[in-house]
């Protein structure tokens, strides 16, 4: 029989202490890697005046964000890649080379020269830079994924799950936070000239700390080591091509509406605010750390919820109810800075229904054989099409007095999705290794 291919030692074969130093060592690192992927996005009014010709403000942010979209256009093959590595070598080798490819993208964009300084250089480096960041983000996300599904009790699944969106909703609160700060201690010369850059440098030296922890992480043992499935730990299901093509179609616009709605309340409140109806810069980045704080502290309630009742009806709840308040939500915001916290707090918890156990929902739904190959696909795309789009177009189309389109297509999107999840198999609580 084939044995495993890497020396880490398997989940099953240790104890749940070490088990839970895993789940710390994952966290820790997704948290770096997803503050090092957000601090771009909170920090593009500033990379767009440094980095971009100046001389149309709205013009340079939208290349600024264009830039953002181009960067998860490197995702599916980041995850195609790190997908197929991840199901015949291992989960834990893949989160330490993303995790590093991640922090060099930041170091780059950190001590990229100015526009001024180098030209048009500026944006072709900032470009290169955030292309690695995307390949590494597509491996990082869709391996996570597994990673936790597999390794988590199957009747605590959706509690374990929510881990990895409190990291990333960590690491994109203390990008936020980190910006608020220094937009409030630094003046607005200070902010163009270097302060923008602090947070990038910061990130990349902290990659060191995450390395140091995720050597230790164990391996699931639910990941197929090679295509022959008697190589397995575990009982594999076998897939038809045409299946393998649908259940990916199905995956992909599920994420498509996931992800649209995720980087709606995410990332592109914030850039609202500030770039389109004029919020202050400190007020818009406090107000959103904020919101926030709320939405990591709600996700371990609503993965556990998600363990109790069901992960369709945790994401139906999203899903559906996004559609429904994103017309009276983004209308509310103002220069006034309680609009943002209100309406993002609001929008934040009805993405938490989803993100608090989707490692969970979407592993259920395939079998151990084939599940990072078919994450890197489907999610990577979903997300590179429908998620890397989101804060350009909502600038955008704000921009030109457009805003009902965009709020129309997330509807679309989230509705399209709620289709497709309505069909789930209910494997909640089954172990991942009997889902055919």
């Amino acid at each position: 029989m084939t044995t495993a291919r890497t020396e880490a030692p398997h989940v099953a074969d240790v104890d749940k202490r070490l088990q839970r130093k895993s789940l710390l060592a994952m966290s820790v690192g997704n948290t770096l890697e997803w503050y090092d992927w957000t601090v771009y996005t909170v920090a593009s009014v500033y990379i767009a005046a440094a980095l971009f010709e100046s001389g149309d403000p709205l013009s340079a942010l939208l290349q600024t964000l264009a830039v953002f979209a181009i960067g998860f256009l490197a995702r599916p093959l980041g995850g195609i890649v790190f997908g197929r590595i991840a199901d015949r070598r291992g989960r834990r080798a893949v989160l330490i080379t993303t995790m590093l490819l991640m922090a060099a993208g930041s170091v780059v964009i950190g001590l990229t020269p100015s526009f001024e300084a180098i030209g048009p250089l500026a944006s072709l480096l900032l470009l290169v830079a955030r292309l690695i960041q995307g390949f590494a983000h597509g491996g990082e996300s869709t391996t996570s994924y597994a990673y936790i599904a597999e390794i988590a009790p199957p009747r605590r699944r959706g509690l374990w799950s929510s881990a990895v969106f409190v990291a990333v909703g960590t690491g994109s609160l203390i990008a936020t936070g980190f910006l608020a700060a220094l937009t409030a201690a630094l003046d607005t010369d200070a902010m163009n000239e270097w302060g923008w850059r602090v947070p990038f440098l910061i990130g990349g030296a902290l990659a060191v700390v995450a390395l140091f922890l995720r050597r230790g992480m164990v391996e699931s043992a639910d990941h197929a080591t090679t295509d022959d499935p008697e190589a397995s730990t575990v009982t594999q299901a076998t897939w038809s091509s045409r299946k393998i093509v649908v259940e990916g179609i199905r995956l992909f616009f599920v994420e498509a509406g996931a992800t649209v709605t995720y980087y709606t309340w995410v990332t592109s409140a914030a850039v609202y605010a500030i770039g389109i109806v004029g919020m202050h810069p400190a007020d818009a980045f406090m107000m959103s750390a904020i919101a926030q704080v709320v939405y990591v502290l709600a996700l371990p309630l609503l993965g556990h919820l998600s363990d109790i009742f069901g992960r369709r009806a945790l994401v139906l709840v999203s899903l559906v109810g996004i559609a429904v308040t994103v017309f009276p939500l983004w209308g509310l915001i103002t220069t006034e800075p309680w609009t943002l916290l209100v309406a993002q707090g609001i929008g934040l918890l009805l993405v938490g229904c989803i993100t608090g156990s989707k490692p969970a929902a979407i592993s259920e739904q395939i079998p151990n054989r084939y599940r990072t190959r078919v994450f890197g696909v489907s999610i990577s795309l979903g997300v590179a099409l429908f998620g890397g789009t989101a804060s350009y177009l909502s600038t955008w189309l704000y921009g030109i007095g457009l805003g009902w389109v965009f709020n129309v297509y997330v509807i679309v999107l989230a509705l399209v999705a709620s289709a497709i999840v309505l069909t789930w198999r209910r494997n909640t609580g089954v172990p991942l290794s009997e889902v055919v």
